[in-house]
């Protein structure tokens, strides 16, 4: 026997390893049906109210001044994409048995159904409840950035899909929880004043920045998150120079924070790639 067939058959999954594979990628699969069906009544295909209007307008582009202007949410086009894709890759031979997609398959899942369920939420109007389902929504995607982080992928192809889509995913999240929050407050009767508003919103993009750094070092610098984060607080800026509420002090503070993410993460993937961890690492 070669070298080669003594891998392939020590890497060969037992018959209860593959059940369990086939039954991991066909919960992703049916789990990715309900994130889309949450979706499309999210944005008011099935009769409800898109989302910007659902929960009486609070997480609208200009409830608050953590809320990003309205082509920012473009992203979850690319986002969706990304899920769609990747369902239907974790079924390819090569990937089904694949170590890296079953960490992360039942958390890809979880983070699916959650999706949904934030959207189902929102449509009911029950803002504090939709805080704690996308909490439990980011640190189900830390998770599988981390997973990700400790295990090899299968190949360039796997690295950037698994990369791309939940780099992006976890990204966008990370700014979109920040906006949650900052809009379940507001609602609920908390007006710090003007002035206090922009100082505690200058906070909130800093802690943003903290998180940036954090999930930087813990993902070795995907570029998906970074964008995504840097995308989403670029936005805010844009929202707050050009629209309502304006706060001239919170854009400004907000373009400094996404340039800073956009360093921050360019430097742990040229650590990165110097270390000639790119696309397997």
């Amino acid at each position: 026997m070669t070298d080669t067939d003594t891998q392939r058959s020590v890497s060969a999954p037992t018959t209860d390893e593959a059940r369990r594979d086939v039954i991991r990628a066909s919960v992703v699969t049916v789990s990715e049906i309900a994130c889309v069906a949450g979706t499309l009544l999210g944005v008011g295909v099935f009769g409800g109210e898109p989302v910007q209007q659902a929960a009486g307008g609070a997480l609208s582009a200009d409830a608050t001044l953590i809320a990003p202007a309205g082509s920012a949410f473009s992203i979850w086009s690319v986002i969706y994409l990304g899920l769609a894709i990747y369902t239907v890759w974790q079924w390819l031979p090569a990937n089904l048995h694949a170590e890296l997609h079953r960490r992360i398959g039942w958390l890809v899942a979880a983070s699916m159904l959650l999706n949904a369920g934030w959207l189902l939420v929102v449509q009911a109007g029950w803002l504090w409840p939709s805080v704690v389902v996308i909490l439990a929504l980011t640190v189900v995607l830390g998770l599988i950035i981390k997973a990700r982080a400790g295990t090899r992928a299968g190949g360039t192809a796997d690295a950037v899909i698994v990369d791309g889509t939940f780099g992006l995913y976890v990204g966008w999240v990370s700014v979109a929880t920040c906006a949650n929050i900052t809009a379940a407050l507001v609602d609920a009767g908390v007006e710090p004043g003007p002035a206090m508003a922009q100082v505690i919103a200058a906070l909130v993009l800093v802690v943003a920045l903290g998180i940036g750094v954090v999930l930087a070092r813990v993902s070795s610098g995907n570029p998906g998150i970074g964008l995504a984060m840097a995308w989403g607080i670029a936005w805010i800026a844009v929202g707050r120079l050009s629209g309502e509420p304006a706060s001239t002090s919170t854009g400004v503070v907000a373009a400094v924070v996404a340039v800073g993410i956009l360093a921050v993460f360019g430097i742990e993937f040229f650590r990165r790639f110097a270390r000639g961890r790119v696309g397997n690492g």
